[in-house]
């Protein structure tokens, strides 16, 4: 018999004045319409909410499409929803969030985390443990990241995306981003800013990170989820 299904969510809720990324504007959710304000447009005792929101695609947890890195890549709205939906995925638990000085994954530890899995085609999620600092100054310093020589790694194993429960897949000193350059350029999505991995099974779950289809857009916020069984 097979088990129920259930649904994880591995995202972080956008709220106004959050801080993402610092140097990026937090978003702003106010109203466009209230509902005291919607009493003069409807009949009576008919209310309606109309909200507004202005954010940067780099907000909340998101998925940076190879746009993000290259002019001539795809947009969110051009990536398939078969390379973000219900994708066959696995968890690299490194476990280098509560360790300090311990920050740069490289193929190595990947590899020991991963075991003999096969990866062809697979959403590949990097378990730190980082999220633990989301909304604190800590989630800004010091945070784990991946190696070229790993984004080599994951390249040539075939993934169909790579996400991180952390700041950057990159080590933001670098501004060269081989991480992203490497990933984006294989037309590898990067889902960033995860949260919950640690609810995960190592494998045995489907990951889904879809975005609003935003032409234009090399990031944007998606609803981030696994699913067991079912």
């Amino acid at each position: 018999m097979r088990p129920p299904r259930q649904l994880i969510d591995l995202s972080h809720v956008v709220e106004d004045g959050m801080v993402t990324y610092r140097g990026l504007p937090a978003p702003v959710v106010c109203d466009y319409l209230s509902r005291e304000a919607s009493r003069a447009v409807y009949a009576p005792d008919t209310t309606f909410h109309i909200g507004q929101v202005t954010l940067v695609g780099n907000t909340g947890t998101y998925v940076d499409s190879p746009f993000h890195r290259f002019a001539d890549g795809v947009d969110v709205a051009g990536l398939p929803l078969g390379a973000l939906a219900e994708l066959d995925a696995c968890v690299a638990r490194v476990g280098v969030g509560g360790a300090p000085g311990r920050r740069a994954i490289d193929d190595e530890a990947l590899a020991a985390a991963l075991g003999d899995r096969a990866l062809r085609g697979r959403a590949v999620l990097v378990h730190t443990g980082w999220d633990r600092h989301w909304r604190t100054d800590a989630y800004f310093e010091g945070h784990p990241f991946l190696t070229a020589g790993a984004a080599a790694w994951l390249v040539a194993a075939g993934v169909a995306l790579v996400g991180i429960d952390a700041l950057n897949v990159d080590d933001t000193a670098d501004g060269a981003r081989p991480v992203h350059t490497a990933l984006l350029g294989a037309g590898i999505p990067i889902v960033e800013h995860l949260r919950g991995l640690d609810a995960l099974p190592v494998d045995g779950f489907r990951f889904t990170a879809v975005p609003a289809p935003v032409r234009g857009m090399g990031t944007f916020p998606v609803r981030a989820y696994a699913t067991l069984g079912g």
